[in-house]
């Protein structure tokens, strides 16, 4: 991969690192290396669980690169198939995404950050957008997604002043899933991914693939949705020879084995 991003396999366990000196700031070509990364992961049947971070303690990411936009990067400029950072756009990914978040996600960095579907944060991680302050809109999901995962008015405040919120913070609001201390941030967030790995492949995108497309909307129209709606990574799940291991190994008291068929 480019020096810019950085990869580690172990096993089914793909460690993706943004390695941006100093604060893992993000241009147009960093967003389209991210999205060729996880375009290659999403393909890759040994592949099950990636983990996103940043390189160093000070920054998760620092968001959009404004020495690239100073240099003329425009603001609405094309950052490839998976939008900013490779993944607030990848909407067809149907593996699991851990996040962690080893120091600052400020904007652009945040936003990536909420487009992981788990985060692992260290103690001393905050999380800002920043974007009003310097006449823009964070527009790269925090306008969508913050809203869904905090009190409105939380998210409005954070949305139109720039508050920060600390770790601890993010946890008690359900924004991330654990905090702890930065030394502990990958073992963490690999003990989670190999958790992740237990469990059945084809129901883990089914279920990732079901609150994505649900999204919006109410009980009767997401039941309605499930039984009719064009949904591969369900419909696939459900013809599964995994579907029927699973209740074998229920049956004779043993752990499943899944693959992914």
């Amino acid at each position: 991969m480019t020096d810019t991003i950085t990869t580690e396999q172990r096993g089914p366990v793909l460690l993706v690192t943004l390695n941006r000196p100093k604060a893992n700031a993000i241009d147009c070509q960093t967003s389209r290396a991210l999205y060729s990364v996880f375009s290659a992961f999403q393909k890759n049947p040994a592949l099950r669980v990636a983990i996103l971070t940043g390189s160093g303690s000070r920054f998760f990411s620092a968001g959009w690169d404004l020495k690239a936009a100073a240099e003329g990067e425009a603001v609405d400029a094309d950052h490839g198939p998976g939008g900013f950072a490779g993944l607030t756009e990848y909407f067809d990914l149907t593996k699991p995404v851990i996040g962690a978040i080893n120091g600052m996600a400020v904007g652009g960095g945040f936003e990536l950050a909420l487009a992981c579907d788990l985060l692992v944060a260290a103690e001393h991680t905050q999380f800002f957008l920043p974007e009003v302050q310097i006449g823009i809109a964070p527009d790269s999901g925090g306008v969508f997604r913050l809203p869904k995962r905090l009190p409105r008015v939380l998210a409005m405040e954070m949305l139109l002043t720039g508050k920060r919120l600390s770790a601890r913070e993010a946890q008690m609001w359900g924004v991330v899933n654990n905090v702890v201390p930065s030394d502990q941030l990958l073992f963490t967030a690999w003990k989670l991914a190999e958790t992740l790995c237990t469990g059945a492949p084809l129901a883990q995108q089914a279920i990732k693939e079901l609150v994505n497309q649900s999204e919006g909307l109410n009980i009767e129209d997401a039941f309605s949705m499930q039984r009719h709606g064009d949904l591969d990574s369900y419909q696939k799940m459900l013809a599964s020879e995994d579907a029927k291991e699973g209740i074998r190994a229920f049956n004779e008291a043993r752990q499943p084995i899944w693959h992914g068929a």
